[in-house]
């Protein structure tokens, strides 16, 4: 999925080109002025700021969205906040270890897939179908294939269009349309907060005020010390104020050796040309080939089949089979305050996953269901016709009776190693 260190530093750029995420800087007159241009959420209204003033815009929007988060008013059953599913204490993942959450206007809608976390998608970058290196980047000349955008199937691009998938869904908060949103919000407590950022009339315009719903969760979801602190004793690390012990510094090894984990050929791992801290994922979509969960309610029906970028959630690239059973590369920060793995949450231990990877293919009938004859029915959570698309290479690859790649004591390392990125290290 390209050079390792070079994807790290194009991640790393994102970061400082993202500055104020939440606005649309004029190039021209903002660079001898000192001023910005912001495109209000208001239809037709633009405005002209200094840079403190923008500064000031956008901590006044991260404020009204840190309380939106938390806000069930927002919800059809006024039950149900975007905290509800996104946990702080969890690296806003999931809280407990269910493979879905339940939602909708009574609370009894089951969803179709885990709950990501929210954390480290700042340098997410744009969908793409096929990514290539800049040439300061790296070989322009290979193929990534589809890389970006958010949601585990990577159908919105920004964190203002993704808030929109949960608060319509009909089984997560379930509002009917804008116009119920929007009067969910006109009773808010931050209601007047709203109107000063975005005018007096917002309420008038339920397009208007879920646009500034956006803009506000957006901003909220670009403060670094919530959704993307670097405080992991990894981080320590490479800053020099830590050390790894030898069970870690082993596990990394296994992590990045390409014989061995070879992790970080999509969960990056180096740090960039100016010590840019890497993100542990290339924003990559991928096709695993993981166990089908009996324990979603959905896949109670032999003939669904959540197929990620070609469907059903996605749709504009439903008639692109070798998209077929790819999802999202998430970011292995934060990875062991989690208990529901991979987009259907059919694992919930870290030491699982790491098995699975080592195993799948030489030992599928510890993963996969057996029928009566003794085969085993692999990749049973994709249609025979879209298997091909599953990723073949290292830890991956092997043949049934094969020796797995990593032994026992290798997983147990690595899994060490992938505990060092959980946020809130305080020292030994």
């Amino acid at each position: 999925m390209g050079d390792m260190a070079t994807a790290s530093e194009r991640a790393a750029r994102v970061v400082v080109a993202i500055g104020l995420v939440i606005l649309t800087m004029a190039v021209g007159s903002a660079q001898s002025t000192g001023s910005a241009v912001l495109t209000s959420s208001a239809p037709g209204q633009t405005l002209v700021l200094s840079r403190a003033e923008a500064a000031a815009r956008a901590r006044m929007l991260a404020s009204i969205g840190r309380r939106m988060f938390v806000d069930p008013a927002l919800s059809a059953s006024g039950r149900m906040s975007c905290a509800t599913c996104h946990s702080a204490t969890r690296a806003f993942g999931p809280p407990n270890d269910r493979p879905v959450q339940f939602g909708g206007v009574a609370l009894d809608q089951p969803g179709v897939r885990a709950v990501p976390s929210l954390r480290y998608l700042q340098t997410a970058p744009a969908f793409i179908e096929h990514y290539f290196e800049s040439p300061e980047e790296g070989d322009e000349s290979t193929d990534a294939g589809p890389t970006g955008g958010l949601n585990w199937d990577g159908r919105v691009d920004r964190g203002r269009d993704q808030v929109l998938v949960p608060l319509f869904s009909p089984f997560e908060m379930a509002n009917a349309d804008a116009a119920t949103l929007a009067r969910s919000v006109a009773r808010a407590p931050y209601a007047a907060d709203l109107r000063a950022a975005f005018g007096d009339d917002l309420f008038a315009n339920p397009d208007a005020v879920v646009r500034a719903i956006g803009e506000a969760f957006e901003a909220y979801e670009q403060t670094p010390a919530e959704f993307f602190p670097y405080t992991s004793k990894f981080d320590a690390v490479m800053r020099g104020q830590a050390a790894f012990t030898p069970r870690e510094r082993r596990g990394f090894a296994l992590f990045e050796d390409p014989a061995k984990g070879d992790c970080a050929r999509c969960h990056f791992s180096v740090m960039g040309r100016n010590f840019e801290l890497p993100q542990f994922t290339d924003f990559s979509l991928i096709a695993l080939g993981v166990p089908r969960n009996p324990a979603i309610p959905a896949n109670g029906d032999p003939g669904y089949y959540d197929l990620g970028m070609c469907g059903p959630l996605r749709t504009d690239l439903a008639t692109r089979p070798e998209y077929c059973g790819l999802f999202m590369t998430p970011t292995l920060r934060n990875a062991a305050t989690r208990e529901a793995f991979f987009h259907n949450g059919v694992f919930h231990t870290l030491r699982e996953v790491v098995q699975f990877y080592a195993e799948r293919d030489t030992n599928p009938e510890k993963w996969y269901p057996v029928d009566a004859d003794g085969r085993v029915k692999k990749f049973d959570d994709l249609p025979a016709a879209y298997r091909a698309n599953v990723e073949m290479e290292t830890p991956f690859g092997g043949q049934p009776g094969d020796s797995p790649p990593l032994t026992s004591d290798d997983i147990d390392d690595i899994v060490a190693f992938i505990e060092t990125l959980t946020d809130g290290w305080r020292g030994e």
